[in-house]
């Protein structure tokens, strides 16, 4: 778990290590024929070398995860000049946000169909302690976990509605409800090595090149059968309404044979893909 420490301000330190340097250098240069002040300088400028060994500079949203011959000590989260014990070794974390764009990784959909998937993801260290000492590299365990996420999530779901199949998320479709499921998938993955994701999205998604053209045919010819679905729905309704209103205004009156025919020449001027070459009648209704 992470522990914060508060190190001191650094810059009395940092005047400590600056008059024993400077002293030192002083009474070298100016007492050399003088052992004992020869020995004295030597300690001063060992003394300054150490202190300015525990002086650290934290940057804004930067931390140092600090240990003490392999014990955790601490985490020193405050920003600026500041001063540790010189024997600790100090690790730099920063608590920025990063961005991680996955390769385009080729996976089956639930359907067993192939398919491109790639995400881009915004994380950010929340736990130093986890970060340093739980996993070994906690940028490549991201990068591999998050591919690992992503591809469990392409094989969930199926890239898109099937005929026959009803279902109710789809890469396709799922829109924020599949990024907020991408995104709880990633911190639970994550959360062991104290990652926090913030943004999860995916970036791009299609067929397989040797399935795409296939897929793009069942697309067309889906699209062309659900629009002559209402091209025929409302060509049904107009016929209706039209042997409605004859018979409503009296304006003709014809026997069930006469009305196939009115309905299936109807239906065929509606229906028809081309504009309808109409044909005279110069006689009577029925020659």
């Amino acid at each position: 778990m992470e522990k914060i420490t508060r190190p001191v301000s650094g810059y009395l330190a940092l005047l400590l290590v600056l008059l024993c340097i400077g002293s030192g250098v002083f009474l070298a240069m100016h007492h050399s024929d003088n052992q004992n002040k020869i020995i004295l300088a030597i300690v001063l400028l060992l003394g300054g070398i150490f202190l300015a060994a525990g002086l650290l500079v934290n940057q804004p949203n930067q931390a140092r995860v600090l240990t003490f011959f392999g014990k955790y000590v601490g985490t020193a989260r405050e920003n600026g000049l500041l001063f540790v014990n010189p024997l600790y070794k100090k690790q730099k974390i920063s608590y920025r946000s990063e961005n991680l764009e996955s390769s385009r990784l080729k996976v089956n959909d639930k359907m067993g169909n192939p398919i491109e998937i790639a995400a881009v993801i915004v994380w950010k260290v929340a736990d130093t302690y986890k970060a340093c000492f739980e996993v070994q590299d906690f940028g490549q365990y991201v990068k591999i976990q998050s591919e690992a996420a992503v591809r469990h999530l392409a094989t969930s779901f199926p890239y898109d509605h099937m005929e026959g199949e009803h279902v109710d998320i789809t890469l396709r479709g799922g829109g924020d409800k599949v990024n907020e499921l991408l995104e709880q998938e990633l911190n639970d993955r994550l959360s062991p090595a104290g990652i926090h994701v913030e943004i999860a999205r995916i970036s791009h998604l299609a067929y397989a090149p040797e399935i795409a053209g296939a897929m793009l045919q069942r697309q067309q010819a889906a699209a062309i059968v659900a629009a002559r679905f209402k091209i025929v729905e409302g060509a049904v309704g107009m016929v209706e309404l039209a042997l409605e209103q004859l018979s409503k205004k009296e304006i003709v009156h014809l026997d069930e044979e006469r009305k196939a025919a009115m309905v299936s020449n109807l239906m065929v001027v509606l229906c028809g893909e081309k504009a309808a070459t109409p044909v005279l009648n110069t006689g009577t209704l029925y020659q």
